[in-house]
């Protein structure tokens, strides 16, 4: 069973993409403003499925703030603790 994504994990992963430290991650940037571009999204929501969060490029693309990304993969993930148990 895949690790759960943490927000430590999802700011790490930003980072990643974005050039920066995690902690330098501003949670309320407009994910395209911030230079992420299709297919840097579309690679980030693989590697969060590969956790169990099941995401769609277009669910991220629709929301305008990383937290609101963020807050969608946690409801999933919660979602996802939910069904299995």
């Amino acid at each position: 069973m895949p690790e759960p994504l943490t927000l430590d994990a999802f700011r790490t992963d930003l980072a990643e993409f974005l050039h920066q430290q995690p902690a330098e991650v501003d949670l309320e940037e407009n994910p395209l403003y911030a230079g992420l571009d299709s297919l840097r999204i579309t690679t980030l929501a693989e590697r969060w499925r590969s956790t169990g969060v099941e995401v769609s490029f277009v669910e991220l693309a629709e929301r305008t703030s990383f937290a609101q990304w963020w807050q969608l993969l946690s409801e999933r993930q919660s979602g996802a603790a939910h069904a299995d148990a």
